[in-house]
């Protein structure tokens, strides 16, 4: 008597991992995108008089196959409008915006569901 065992399918194929693989890329690009937009409409409603530079040079880059990072490009007066700057209060009364604050909040609040709808995406593909 013999007992023969096939191996077959999304998991020992290869085809899980990728679609794991696509949709932790498509997360972390989709939750990357969420908080530029943020960012941008948080920067739409605090700034008083926008020229369109800063808001230009915010951008989004992908560090690693986890983290993608939305920065302004190092623009020089960055930290000042994030009120983070040496020139901020004391020195004088601009206290600076919360824009970049209150876009890592919106991406700590909606993040885990933007990731799980990627998943969700490619469940299929895991044979699930």
């Amino acid at each position: 008597m013999s007992i023969d065992i096939d191996f077959q399918g999304p998991l020992f194929d290869g085809r899980a991992e990728r679609a794991m693989q696509d949709a932790c890329d498509d997360a972390r690009d989709n939750i990357a995108q969420f908080a530029h937009d943020r960012a941008l409409a948080h920067m739409q409603s605090f700034f008083k008089n926008p020229t369109g530079y800063y808001e230009s040079r915010v951008t989004t880059t992908v560090v690693s196959s986890e983290i993608a990072r939305v920065h302004d490009q190092g623009v020089v007066y960055g930290p000042w409008l994030a009120g983070v700057g040496s020139r901020n209060f004391p020195v004088t009364r601009f206290r600076g915006y919360p824009h970049w604050r209150l876009a890592k909040q919106d991406v700590a609040d909606r993040g885990p569901q933007i990731a799980e709808d990627a998943i969700r995406r490619h469940l299929p593909e895991m044979g699930g």
